[in-house]
């Protein structure tokens, strides 16, 4: 990672602390990926204008993440535009719900409807479990995907037409791992679904915890529960039986039937660890005090204040900025790639992805405007952006990232607290 830019990022986050995880392994035009290994296109670059599709939750259990991560792009949409667009065109965006895991024919269709119009880009989905689904179809045809929120370790390095600018859990399951034995607990209960996402980040939290001398009292490999139930009494009550001092929910909307029966069964709630799948604002759902001194995390710089104002111009509305920046940054690094490759194809836009976030070096850049005038004067660029994430590695994920520290309130709204930041493994 450039030590500036390391500089400028924690400058930018008050309070972040280094989180150090053990990573191991990586421009040309032809650039796909960290590692220096390229891909040549055999067509001519097209050079039309450059046609974004999003796969983002609309609807379903994550849909409250939709609207911040439509907001990223828009905004970063808005501003190609106003700088005169990609190769002298304004770039087009279509929005497409990708709704959830539990509605997988929702993104199936939604995928094949971006397809029929002719995007070179997508950007999502949100859930890794919706991008496991569909992935093939969209990388099978040579259309670039950013994930701005899948975090599955299965999807590191998945297609060289898979990019994501949110971490691997590698990087959230350590901060988290590490925040709670940092708070004295050594006996740890976790409520998992069995779901691609939660057992993923499941395996790094046990890990860390296990490797700071912890025990894992309930949740390992085979104590899952199906994220389709209509109760989870039993699960709660096979945690307790288990005595944690900590317990930790990876779930989603299951979550607001979790918390009560936990709290009902003796749990104090400053014990209990969330994670970025139900981080979220409960005042309307649970009784005041309910999660107050609960801790959550969630991948991603804390939006500053003049990224925030600039969101609410195209979406007044908004009052969770989740995975916005992470959104943002996709988009325009998608549209700096299409600049630095002279063509707007998924070919050329994934050729030269990697170089454009400085997987290479460059000078550093963080608006696009900047970084095109820098491409056009034939210099390499390292764009910096509004997630504080390094550039890609061999593995087309970020090679470092924030991870933001949250915290309840009596009127259960979380608040960030600090960030952590940790180098993500590329092998």
């Amino acid at each position: 990672m450039n030590r500036s830019t390391h500089a400028v990022r924690a400058a930018a986050l008050a309070g972040a602390v280094a989180l150090v995880l053990t990573a191991c392994g990586g421009s040309s035009d032809d650039d796909t990926a960290g590692d220096g290994g390229s891909t040549e296109s055999a067509a001519a670059p097209a050079a039309g204008p450059l046609i974004l599709g999003t796969l983002l939750p609309q609807t379903g259990s994550l849909a409250y993440l939709g609207p911040p991560e439509v907001a990223g792009v828009d905004l970063a949409v808005k501003e190609i535009n106003e700088a005169g667009g990609v190769l002298g065109a304004d770039v087009e965006v279509n929005h497409a719900d990708s709704s959830d895991a539990d509605h997988a024919e929702v993104a199936t269709q939604s995928v094949t409807d971006l397809l029929s119009q002719d995007v070179q880009v997508i950007i999502g989905a949100a859930s890794s479990s919706v991008t496991l689904n569909v992935i093939d179809d969209i990388t099978g045809a040579e259309v670039v995907q950013i994930s701005p929120a899948n975090t599955a370790t299965s999807l590191s390095g998945y297609s060289p037409y898979y990019f994501r600018t949110a971490p691997p859990d590698t990087v959230q399951g350590a901060a988290l791992g590490n925040l709670i034995t940092g708070d004295g607990h050594a006996n740890v209960g976790i409520l998992v679904f069995n779901d691609d996402y939660g057992t993923s980040l499941r395996d790094v939290v046990k890990a860390t915890v296990e490797g700071a001398g912890g025990t894992i009292t309930y949740g390992n490999p085979g104590q899952e529960f199906d994220p389709a139930a209509s109760s989870f009494a039993t699960d709660v009550t096979a945690l307790m039986a288990t005595s944690p001092d900590a317990v930790v929910v990876l779930a989603f909307e299951q979550t607001k039937q979790i918390i009560p029966e936990l709290v009902a069964a003796g749990v104090d709630p400053s014990t209990i660890y969330l994670v970025d799948g139900n981080t979220a604002d409960y005042s309307a759902d649970f009784e005041p005090g309910t999660l107050e001194g609960a801790q959550g995390t969630i991948p991603g710089a804390f939006p500053s204040d003049d990224f925030k104002a600039r969101l609410l111009e195209v979406d007044s509305a908004l009052t969770d900025y989740a995975y916005a920046p992470e959104s943002y940054d996709a988009t325009l690094l998608a549209a700096l790639a299409a600049v630095r490759g002279k063509g707007t194809d998924g070919p050329t836009i994934q050729a030269n992805l990697a170089a454009v976030s400085g997987a290479s070096g460059g000078t550093e850049c963080s608006t696009f405007a900047d970084c095109v005038k820098l491409l056009d004067t034939g210099e390499e660029i390292q764009y910096v952006g509004q997630a504080g994430t390094g550039p890609f590695n061999e593995n087309n994920d970020p090679s470092s990232a924030f991870i933001g520290v949250y915290k309840f309130g009596a009127d259960n709204k979380n608040v960030w607290v600090k960030a952590v930041e940790g180098e993500v493994p590329a092998s």
